[in-house]
């Protein structure tokens, strides 16, 4: 007899006690019929005990069957470390590593001739292949975060056969691609910067060339502003702001400023006195290699000197007085003197005494 069994005899037991009790307090029994009627009760019930523990005998197995724990269901894991994926920028994948946990889709059907861990790893790399190649490159961490949410969960494979899902999510790039990206990365925040200034620039020389430079009055107004209205400053400086205008504009000051920019308009200088034909005669010689007083130079001397004496008497006398030999040249030169002297003390000497006679 089981425990329950036991239970329910007890209670039935006590239930009819009361039964009995109740049955003879209403009836008024003798007292003599209060022992008999509990023999009688308890007869009973071990008569009813008796055969019912005959009966469980007789039965192979009981009422109550207990049914076996479930086994727990095994599941395993694969690793895989530097799985290329493709990202939204050509040539830079990224590399992933990651723990790939899977589980049978039917746990106690017989499965035969088939590598769960390959379908696990394909199934977790079809689902991270759609989400990196979304992805840019330059912003790993956050696709690494974002695709180690999107593998938290068990999802069935496209064969049905199990269910994967991945732990321990890495995903990087390489070592050259990361390097190149973050040259590019500066490269495109300099060349930003260098447009910027250069637009910057650009509007600037507008601004001094299109309009404070345009002409000296303007560029007076405009320095006047600058200088908080000092006045005095403004007019010493007319003249430096009078020629920057001219140099922006590639012309000559103006002529109202001129007078402030003395340096710019030096005087012309004296033109030279022309240098006569003794003098360019002298150079030629002494070019060619002839030296005053040679018989050779002399000799050449005498030949212009007579050539050009009808032309230019004066320069022919000068050109035979710069070749000549020096003792000659002197005396000469005396006698020259003399007769001018004495042509200057006789009035009424002829005048081809005096000297030679230039044509004019």
């Amino acid at each position: 007899m089981s425990s329950g069994q036991k239970t329910v005899s007890v209670f039935l037991m006590l239930i009819s006690s009361m039964l009995v009790l109740i049955l003879g307090l209403y009836v008024s029994w003798p007292i003599w019929a209060w022992p008999v009627a509990v023999v009688l009760l308890g007869a009973s019930w071990a008569g009813a005990t008796t055969a019912a523990s005959r009966v469980n005998r007789g039965k192979l197995f009981p009422d109550t069957v207990t049914a076996p724990p479930v086994p727990e269901v095994e599941r395993r894991e694969l690793a895989v470390k530097d799985v290329a994926l493709p990202s939204s920028l050509e040539d830079y994948d990224f590399l992933l590593s990651a723990t790939i946990r899977w589980c049978p889709e039917k746990p106690y059907a017989q499965e035969t001739g088939i590598h769960h861990g390959g379908l696990a790893v394909e199934a977790v790399l079809a689902r991270a292949r759609n989400i990196t190649a979304a992805c840019d490159p330059f912003r790993s961490s956050l696709a690494q975060h974002e695709l180690s949410g999107a593998l938290a969960e068990m999802y069935p494979d496209r064969s049905g056969h199990i269910r994967a899902m991945a732990l321990e999510v890495v995903l990087r790039l390489s070592a050259e691609d990361q390097n190149r990206l973050d040259r590019l990365a500066a490269i495109r925040k300099d060349e930003e910067l260098w447009e910027h200034e250069r637009k910057w620039e650009k509007s600037r020389r507008a601004y001094l060339g299109d309009d404070v430079l345009r002409d000296t009055g303007r560029a007076v107004v405009w320095w006047l502003a600058k200088n908080d209205d000092q006045v005095e400053k403004t007019v010493e400086d007319i003249g430096l702001l009078a020629q920057l205008t001219s140099a922006a504009n590639n012309e000559q000051v103006a002529e109202p400023f001129r007078h402030l920019v003395p340096d710019a308009f030096p005087e012309t200088p004296a033109a030279q006195t022309p240098r006569g034909p003794a003098e360019l005669f002298t150079d030629f010689m002494q070019g060619l290699g002839f030296k005053p007083g040679a018989d050779d130079c002399m000799m050449v001397a005498d030949q212009v000197a007579v050539a050009i004496k009808e032309k230019d008497a004066e320069a022919a006398e000068e050109i035979r007085k710069r070749f000549a030999p020096p003792d000659e040249s002197e005396a000469e030169g005396q006698g020259r003197d003399g007769d001018e002297d004495a042509g200057a003390d006789d009035p009424d000497a002829p005048a081809t005494d005096r000297g030679p006679v230039t044509e004019e």
